[in-house]
């Protein structure tokens, strides 16, 4: 019995999160951003996420 609830609360769960999912897809998903990929690439070096190699490899592949 204690297992059919459990079922129960785990189905009803993954219903609330698939109509969750699915509205967020149908409402476009995340924003758009104005930043471009360099923009976003240069913050990414300030922050220290990425070394100047990887900087400088990633740069050149943008043209």
């Amino acid at each position: 019995m204690l297992l059919g609830l459990v079922f129960m609360v785990l189905f009803w769960a993954a219903v609330i999160l698939l109509i969750l999912w699915l509205y967020k897809q149908l409402k476009g998903g995340a924003p758009a951003t104005s930043e471009s990929a360099l923009d976003i690439l240069k913050k990414r070096y300030a922050k220290g996420e990425i070394t100047r190699e990887e900087f400088e490899l990633m740069r050149k592949d943008f043209g």
